[in-house]
This record gives C-alpha cells, sequence and structure tokens, in this order.
C-alpha cells in the first residue's frame, strides 16, 4: 500500500482562493481591506525570506501589508514603540514580529505587548491561555498547528475518537496542536526527548503529527499500518547531487512511512504553504472581528 498524498500547496491554493473571494466581498461592503503589518529586526537571510513570502502571500489575496525593517541594533523601547504605533493603527488588523529576535531583546515582552486583537500568530498568553482550557476560545490559533488541522479536515479524516501522537512539544507546534486535538476529542499523547519506548509509542498513533526538528527521524516501522501522517519538520540534509548541497526533508522517512501510512504529507510541499494560508486566514478573521462584520 502507498499512502495518498496530502498536497499541502493544493491545498493552500484553495483556501487563498476563498480568502481572497471574501476580502473582495468585504471591500464591496466596507470599502476597506485587512491589514497585515510584518516587523523583521536584522538581516538574517532566512527572515528575509519568510517575511518577503508573506507580503506576496498578501498581495495575491488583496490584502494590505506594512513592512517595518529595523536594524539589528534598536533598543527594547524603539521596537516596543513599533508594536505600539501598530497597534494603534486601525488599518492594521495583524501584527507579525518575525522570530528569532536579535539575542539583546526580550521576545516575551515583545510578543506580549502586541493587542490580542491583532494577535494573528496567536502567541500571545491570553490566547495560548483560552486555547488551553475547555470551552475558552482564543481569538487566534498559531498559524502552523492550526494548518496541521485543516489539513486533516479537508483530507477527510476523523480525528474523534482516534489515537493521536504528538512528536515534540514546542511553544509554536507541539503544544498547540496537542491543544487542538484535545478540543477535537482525540485521545492524546505527547512525545519528547525523555520519552522511553518511542517507537511503540509512536506506533500507536492512527494520527501522527512529527515536529520534533530531526531528520528522518521516525522510520518506517515506527508507523501504524494505515496511520495518516502530518511531517511539520523541514530539515536540511547534504545531497551532492543538489545544485545547492542539500536537500529538504520531513521529520518522517517519507520513503519508508508512505509504504505504510494511508496519508502522509511530503516536505516541503506540505505543512508549510499552510502555515502562511492560516496568517492570512487570522488576519482577515482579525479585520471582521475589528468591523463587527459577521
Amino acid at each position: 500500500m502507498t499512502a495518498e498524498l496530502i498536497d499541502g500547496k493544493a491545498i493552500a491554493k484553495t483556501i487563498r482562493g476563498e480568502i481572497a473571494a471574501e476580502v473582495e466581498t468585504l471591500k464591496a461592503k466596507t470599502g476597506k481591506v485587512p491589514g497585515l503589518a510584518a516587523v523583521l529586526v536584522g538581516q538574517r537571510k532566512d527572515s528575509q525570506t519568510y517575511v518577503r513570502m508573506k507580503k506576496k502571500a498578501c498581495a495575491e489575496v488583496g490584502i494590505t501589508s506594512f513592512g517595518h525593517d529595523l536594524p539589528e541594533d534598536i533598543s527594547q523601547a524603539e521596537l516596543l514603540k513599533v508594536v505600539q504605533d501598530l497597534n494603534a493603527n486601525p488599518d492594521v488588523h495583524g501584527i507579525l514580529v518575525q522570530l528569532p529576535l536579535p539575542d539583546h531583546i526580550d521576545d516575551e515582552e515583545i510578543l506580549g505587548a502586541i493587542s490580542i486583537e491583532k494577535d494573528v500568530d496567536g502567541f500571545h498568553p491570553i490566547n495560548i491561555g483560552r486555547l488551553s482550557m475547555k470551552r475558552r476560545d482564543p481569538l487566534f490559533v498559531p498559524c502552523t498547528p492550526k494548518g496541521c488541522i485543516e489539513l486533516l479536515d479537508r483530507s477527510g479524516v476523523e480525528i474523534e475518537g482516534k489515537q493521536a501522537v504528538v512528536l515534540g512539544r514546542s511553544n509554536i507546534v507541539g503544544l498547540p496542536v496537542a491543544m487542538l486535538l484535545l478540543h477535537r476529542n482525540a485521545t492524546l499523547t505527547i512525545c519528547h526527548s525523555r520519552t522511553k519506548n518511542l517507537p511503540d509509542v509512536v506506533r500507536q498513533a492512527d494520527i501522527l503529527i512529527a515536529a520534533v526538528g530531526r531528520a528522518e527521524m521516525v522510520r518506517g516501522d515506527w508507523v501504524k499500518p494505515g496511520a495518516v501522517i502530518i511531517d511539520v519538520g523541514v530539515n536540511a540534509v547534504d545531497d551532492a547531487t543538489k545544485k545547492k548541497g542539500y536537500r529538504l526533508v520531513g521529520d518522517v522517512a517519507f520513503e519508508e512511512a508512505k509504504e505504510v501510512a494511508s496519508k502522509i504529507t511530503p516536505v516541503p510541499g506540505g505543512v508549510g504553504p499552510m502555515t502562511i494560508a492560516m496568517l492570512l486566514r487570522n488576519t482577515l478573521d482579525g479585520a471582521k472581528h475589528a468591523w463587527g462584520v459577521e
């Protein structure tokens, strides 16, 4: 049996089309469009690439993007002022501070300063707190975890009652996606570096979310026959046959796992495109909330 590919690129394209249509409808109704502000500190090439991709995605769906490229040596107080000004700007409905920030910046204070109504990354302590409680809906859910659940839903995967295993416990992916699965009535196990008999635990999963950041850690014989795999990992491994000298792989050994699983996401082209699609969705929802529009 070869697993069905969960094509995140195609699903994200469909979602972006839905968002573009909704933005156009809102523009006709209100005369306004949603706005997303991206704050970039320093010259990290990967961060610059991510912000550029997000700005391009905004343009494709009709969302206005506000760019703030700031120097590496900006002070905590100056960066805080930028965030506060964006909080007060009625044309901005989402604020994205690109991580990581320089070492001298207290990122917890910066992220906590973002208005909860504009926290489209979903990392504000109140949003995370609501996510971790029953019957306390957050205003925003973190984009990558939200994208993982959307991939399952749009691929026809039933979550309720299933054994779900989350490999990894980061604040950005592992813990939030675990909460989302729990809210959808999955029976949940979270694995990490101290988990004993890890292959045996992973092998119980009807749904496996791999988000540990170790290249091809999950082997084919770790996978329960018929399991659904969402591979969040993006890892560079040396490959002399490639022009860049490396290729990207996930946390799951794809070629092995696809012969056992029923559905699986590729890397790249699986979860990655969904993260930006969910950022756009959150920004649109932020605008609707601000305008009192359903």
